[in-house]
């Protein structure tokens, strides 16, 4: 269970008393992102909100490094149904399965998910910390960040909007057009309830902060980023025999650890800077913490290894992507656990991390230079 402090239940109730702002509702408003932010702030937990994980923050809780799934909603009635994750990507596969064969995927996709981003942070537990919001107060409490119990799964009702089914733990919407899975969060009989008084005149409020601030123009500390491709540009594959399949080249006897991070072209021509020259080593640390010694190597320096070789296939074929040795990489595994690119952020000259980074987020990151 989590241990609330005096500061993130102050900033709730503080949040939630200016909804006058934005709603005429006597439910408290707090947006989501909101709502994640201010968690990861008052309980000195990493946001993950902004990388598409599974999770949406990590929390160290009584030294147990944990996975938490934020949720808030409005809920008068004893349950509500919210959205847990999205497949846009495997949409064209989902669409011609039967509905057996499509729960069935759709639950092993999440579970996927869930295992992804458990091997990428080094979780050992999972919650979900909710926010139930009612007329004048709102109610907090944790439930189980569970798998899907896909031996267990009963197929409840099929419309044409979707499919109900349950695992006899929880209970899940599939939305067909959406591809979007939701799952049905009870209010415990065991809560914490938080009174809110949400400000008449909330107006005057900001008015009065301007005679207690003094208002700066605040340069950020942005942080240089790139964005790499686990594929082949040319046609948006994975290719069988280089880059992450570089083990299963053509030639000389390799061993089944080599495997390297491609950089196209358009990266150099527009971060020259970015990287150091060519055999140089850097620091890249993982998001489990791993330090990597890196470099950026091969003709046009297309390449991203590291010292061993060995290093990157156990961070990136082993543990996110959860490959066997002498197994290919594939670009249907890289949809399933939504990822085809990893994020390359630099610290300083000499130190940078590396994350994953969500699915298509390549052509994104070049189209919008």
């Amino acid at each position: 269970m989590i241990s609330y402090n005096e500061n993130y239940l102050e900033l709730l109730k503080i949040m939630t008393s200016l909804s006058g702002l934005f709603s005429e509702n006597k439910v408290p408003y707090l947006y989501y992102r909101n709502a994640e932010n201010l968690f990861c702030y008052a309980l000195n937990a990493e946001n993950l909100s902004r990388d598409d994980s599974a999770f949406d923050a990590l929390l160290n809780i009584n030294g147990v490094k944990t996975g938490v799934g934020l949720k808030t909603f409005i809920c008068e009635k004893e349950q509500k149904l919210e959205k847990i994750a999205e497949f846009n990507q495997l949409n064209k596969k989902f669409r011609y399965l039967n509905t057996d064969d499509l729960v069935f995927e759709v639950a092993n996709a999440r579970n996927e998910r869930i295992d992804f981003a458990n091997r990428l942070y080094g979780t050992k537990q999972a919650i979900y910390h909710l926010v139930a919001r009612r007329e004048s107060e709102l109610r907090l409490f944790e439930e189980n960040y569970d798998k899907i119990d896909i031996n267990k799964i009963k197929i409840k009702k099929i419309k044409d909007s979707g499919v109900e089914f349950t695992d006899f733990i929880h209970d899940y919407n599939y939305n067909f057009s959406k591809s979007t899975l939701f799952k049905k969060f009870h209010l415990p009989d065991n809560y914490f309830t938080l009174p809110v008084e949400i400000i008449s005149e909330p107006y005057d409020l900001l008015l009065k902060l301007k005679e207690i601030l003094s208002i700066q123009s605040t340069k950020m500390d942005k942080k240089e980023f790139v964005i790499l491709p686990l594929y082949s540009t040319k046609n948006g594959l994975v290719p069988e025999r280089s880059g992450l399949n570089q083990w299963n080249a053509n030639g000389r006897r390799r061993s089944l650890d080599e495997v390297y991070i491609p950089i196209p072209i358009q990266i150099h021509q527009n971060f020259p800077e970015f990287f150091p020259s060519r055999d140089e080593p850097f620091d890249l640390i993982t998001p489990d913490g791993q330090i990597l010694n890196a470099k950026v190597c091969q003709e046009n320096s297309k390449a991203l290894m590291t010292n061993p070789n060995s290093a990157l296939a156990d961070w990136l074929l082993r543990q996110l992507l959860n490959l066997k040795k002498g197994e290919l990489a594939t670009s249907e595994r890289l949809q399933l656990i939504d990822c085809d690119g990893v994020i390359i952020t630099k610290i300083t000259d000499n130190q940078y991390k590396i994350d994953k980074a969500e699915f298509g987020s390549y052509e994104n990151f070049i189209n919008n230079l």
